[in-house]
């Protein structure tokens, strides 16, 4: 066989065991105890507030609000582990919070970025990227849950870029204090690499964007390969 040839199957030997040991089915997720068929725990409940924060501190940024819109999308954000530990540890994981977590986290990050676009602190190009980024994670997130009850693991990196963009866009809101820009190119679409000054938070919003799109291909390779595994052998991935 062709060195080259080995190095491809060798290549996919280890991301399709990789896949093995990122994938879980439902029965099979890192909580190990039943999935509920009930709406309104206390996991679910807070999910509910913490997705009614979100229109609220849209509404109050466009508005110029800054600081509460801050305060708010600050608790939205910081307590975006609170519901899925509650759930855990009190037995009440269920099927509406198992959809309903990731898909507040999701859209938290999305109204941020456009908002704060809106309000001229973020450049068109990341609040683009971040879009693309969690409404693909979005939908197939639950395209893998709903056709092939597979789930992925997220790993540290994922959860450092997600704390990078969620310290970086609080830190937009209320936009203090500004550093001088570093002046090396001339674009106004690179805050902070320009000569204009920029708030620290974009540093961490980079940061964050960065980390991210590597992340979004790592789980878009091993959730490709979760779900191929589930469709041609699907008694064998439980």
């Amino acid at each position: 066989m062709p060195g080259a040839l080995r190095a491809r199957f060798a290549c996919k030997g280890i991301f399709l065991q990789e896949a093995e040991k990122r994938i879980d089915t439902t029965s099979k997720v890192a909580w190990k105890g039943e999935v509920t068929d009930e709406v309104f725990t206390l996991a679910n409940v807070i999910s509910l507030v913490r997705l009614c924060l979100i229109p609220a501190f849209f509404i109050l940024l466009l508005q110029h609000h800054d600081v509460i819109a801050g305060i708010l999308f600050g608790v939205a954000a910081s307590t975006d582990w609170l519901d899925g530990t509650i759930a855990r540890r009190t037995n009440t994981v269920s099927k509406l919070g198992r959809m309903l977590d990731p898909a507040v986290d999701r859209l938290l990050m999305i109204f941020a970025v456009i908002g704060l676009m809106l309000v001229s602190r973020l450049p068109a190009w990341i609040m683009i990227l971040v879009l693309l980024r969690d409404v693909v994670m979005l939908f197939g997130y639950y395209i893998m849950l709903k056709r092939f009850d597979v789930r992925v693991d997220v790993i540290l990196a994922g959860k450092i870029a997600t704390a990078f963009l969620y310290f970086g866009l609080f830190g937009l809101f209320f936009n203090a204090p500004l550093l001088p820009g570093l002046g090396i190119v001339p674009f106004s679409w690179l805050p902070g690499f320009n000569a204009e000054p920029a708030c620290w938070a974009i540093w961490f919003v980079y940061s964050g964007v960065l980390l991210g799109v590597f992340t979004t291909a790592y789980y878009a390779i091993i959730g490709l390969l979760a779900c191929h595994e589930v469709a041609i052998d699907p008694e064998g991935a439980r």
